[in-house]
């Protein structure tokens, strides 16, 4: 692509100008849809479509997000190793903002399903299967990472997000009697593991003393504080055995630390602060801080390791 020193330039030079109106030229070259593309600049961040005259305004009042290297968002194509470049597809059958980003994020997963391929396919088939014949928002996959999303923002109970299915797929209650809607939270836990979602639940002290792992395993009661590992009845006031009285989900950081490395194109956005920078006393990224900068001083070790998650 051209040379990308205009997207930190001062904004109010015509120069940028220019180059704005030429991004915009391209991404509607490639683009179906001449009405509305994905925005680029630092508010919406590639995640909501704009008009091109909104686009323009959006670029010029908030910037364009410097990590953008590469247009991929917009029809350019860089290079991968070997992943497949199915999010440049075009379904007939489904055009929607989220298509790309289900499929992108089911790229992600592949290799956490190289032992079972036929689990990738799924995946992929999910991704790209309208949630029922003729919907143009969503597919199966993409509506049930939308409702999941809700559920763990709430904190709903899987009784409760099974209900909610149940009541979007039995009977044509509120989706045609042949839509794709998943029915049970196996089969919806069962997605978002092969997708690299997984979760552990450890049990905690009720006043976040202690979790219940490694040496404090087996414990009933909080060393610390002696409150009870299991709820109790307040009307009975006797221990419920099983129950745990407070739960910690925990997310594992390093499959989704992998999940960053991954594709080549994201690997070289993580070290974007140490290759690409301009060093010109401007406050642009935390590594331009005198923080940052006391950081690499202290600890070399972190400064010559730039796949470092800092």
């Amino acid at each position: 692509m051209e040379n990308l020193e205009w997207m930190s330039k001062d904004r109010r030079l015509v120069e940028y100008d220019e180059r704005v109106e030429n991004f915009i030229n391209f991404a509607l070259a490639h683009s179906t849809n001449h009405t509305s593309i994905k925005c680029p600049c630092l508010h919406c961040g590639n995640l909501l479509c704009q008009t091109p005259q909104v686009i323009r305004e959006h670029l010029f009042f908030n910037g364009i997000d410097l990590s953008y290297r590469v247009w991929y968002w917009h029809g350019e194509k860089g290079p991968s190793r070997g992943f497949s470049n199915v999010s440049q597809q075009r379904y007939d059958k489904c055009e929607y903002n989220d298509v790309a980003d289900t499929i992108d994020m089911v790229n992600a997963a592949q290799v956490n399903c190289m032992n079972d391929p036929q689990v990738f396919g799924r995946l992929l088939e999910d991704a790209k299967k309208p949630l029922y014949p003729g919907c143009m928002k969503y597919t199966k996959l993409s509506a049930l990472v939308k409702l999941y999303n809700l559920k763990a923002r709430y904190g709903w109970f899987d009784k409760g997000f099974l209900e909610l299915l149940q009541l979007f797929q039995l009977l044509g209650d509120m989706l045609p009697l042949n839509n794709e809607m998943s029915l049970s939270m196996y089969e919806a836990k069962k997605t978002f593991s092969a997708l690299g979602m997984e979760y552990k639940k450890i049990h905690a002290c009720p006043n976040d003393c202690i979790l219940y792992r490694n040496q404090y395993k087996d414990v009933i009661a909080c060393p610390t504080c002696g409150k009870s590992r299991w709820k109790i009845n307040n009307e009975e006031g006797k221990i419920k055995k099983g129950v745990p009285a407070k739960v910690l989900w925990y997310f594992p950081p390093i499959p989704r630390f992998k999940r960053m490395f991954q594709s080549s194109e994201t690997a070289k956005h993580r070290i974007w602060h140490a290759k690409d920078k301009e060093y010109d006393g401007k406050l642009r990224h935390p590594s331009d801080s005198s923080t940052w900068k006391l950081v690499d001083h202290m600890w070399p070790d972190l400064l010559l390791n730039r796949e470092t998650l800092d």
